[in-house]
């Protein structure tokens, strides 16, 4: 897959360098990229296998855990291009603020 909109991932690690667990949650952030960018998913299945825990919304919306749940990441598929899209990155509480399905 490619992913664009890393920046909303960096921006949101720039904001809380020296925070406790942020190391921690960049190291499992990277790991996730790496699977994702060698990741060739044509279908919400094929996400599923690779990430059992992922959860699958309409409109193509793919929810993340990262670090044991303690950070989400929403991603917008585009399956047949291969493209995936990071809409958001936060952690669990700012996940529960937003609504996945459309942000």
């Amino acid at each position: 897959m490619i992913v664009v909109g890393t920046d909303v991932v960096e921006r949101f690690f720039a904001a809380r360098a020296g925070h406790r667990g942020i190391k921690a949650a960049r190291a499992q952030y990277d790991a996730w990229r790496a699977i994702v960018e060698n990741a060739q998913w044509k279908t919400p299945e094929d996400v599923r296998r690779s990430h059992p825990q992922a959860s699958i919304f309409k409109g193509s919306r793919v929810v993340f855990n990262i670090k044991a749940n303690d950070y989400r990441l929403i991603a917008l598929l585009h399956y047949k291009s291969g493209v995936m899209l990071i809409r958001f990155f936060g952690t669990h509480r700012e996940y529960d603020g937003i609504d996945a399905e459309t942000v």
